[in-house]
């Protein structure tokens, strides 16, 4: 059965499958010397379901070209978000038969691109499209879950955030109160003061001073202060309304988990544990 693309097959593949991830956005570099092949341009599944092939789009390495990568063949990377291939070559892609969007991958097509990749002394073999099983040649597609498996460590963190909350309000407005206010002021008033005296001698006139003039008067203006109150309004405060920021610093302190890796090996292996 011809294989189909995995975006035809799980149009939710980065949830269904790579947990979030999108593996398109991958680019793809040779495990070897770490120079870049491509990008991610899809991948192809059988009628199971199961990845097979990883298609590559080179780019520039071999211009225009998009080739059938076996996932054997590769390791995902997804801290750095790459695709590592193993021993995929230049000279391997060149000689790789060209797909396209539009071609049908059937047994035929997959015979070319495995005899690209088989070794020479396991080139010749009796498979038909009847009898062939991935299974036969598993070190071409059998993914290695040793260097494939994505482990997640996790760890709790404090996060520390505010929130803005109205505590009160103030009220500033005016009243009027009323008070009995008291105020003095000097005043004057004029008092006519008659003073008679009596000479102690007689004092002769001469004849001819004296005028006997019937109703002569003497004319004195008397004045009188009063006192004038009067109310006049001043402004007596001026009142500013504000508000000043008061910074302080609330510290918390409270017991955070965090994972760390558990390495138990068998036997002697070399491990190389790149964090």
């Amino acid at each position: 059965m011809p294989l189909a693309k995995m975006t035809d097959i799980y149009p939710n593949y980065k949830e269904q499958i790579f947990g979030g991830e999108d593996i398109k956005k991958y680019s793809v570099y040779t495990a070897e010397s770490e120079d870049k092949v491509g990008d991610i341009y899809d991948a192809l599944v059988d009628e199971r379901g199961r990845f097979r092939y990883l298609i590559i789009d080179t780019g520039f390495w071999i211009f225009g070209k998009k080739v059938l990568l076996p996932t054997g063949r590769a390791k995902i990377d997804y801290d750095r978000e790459r695709i590592y291939t193993i021993g995929f070559t230049k000279d391997q892609a060149e000689n790789l038969p060209k797909y396209d969007d539009d071609m049908v991958v059937d047994y035929d097509y997959e015979e070319e691109v495995r005899n690209v990749y088989r070794a020479p002394a396991t080139s010749k073999h009796s498979y038909t499209a009847d009898t062939y099983d991935y299974d036969n040649e598993a070190e071409m597609y059998q993914v290695n879950e040793g260097n494939q498996q994505r482990l997640r460590l996790y760890e709790e963190r404090l996060i520390a955030s505010k929130d803005r909350q109205k505590t009160g309000e103030v009220v500033v407005g005016k009243k009027i109160e009323t008070d009995t206010a008291k105020v003095s002021v000097p005043i004057e008033k004029d008092r006519v003061v008659i003073e008679r005296s009596t000479p102690g001698s007689a004092v002769e006139v001469k004849p001819g001073e004296a005028n006997f003039n019937e109703g002569e008067v003497a004319r004195v203006e008397v004045y009188e202060e009063s006192a004038s109150i009067d109310k006049k309004t001043f402004v007596s405060e001026e009142v500013t309304v504000r508000t000043e920021v008061e910074r302080d610093e609330v510290s918390a302190q409270e017991k955070v988990r965090r994972e760390e890796l558990d390495i138990d090996t068998k036997g002697q292996p070399v491990v190389k544990n790149n964090r």
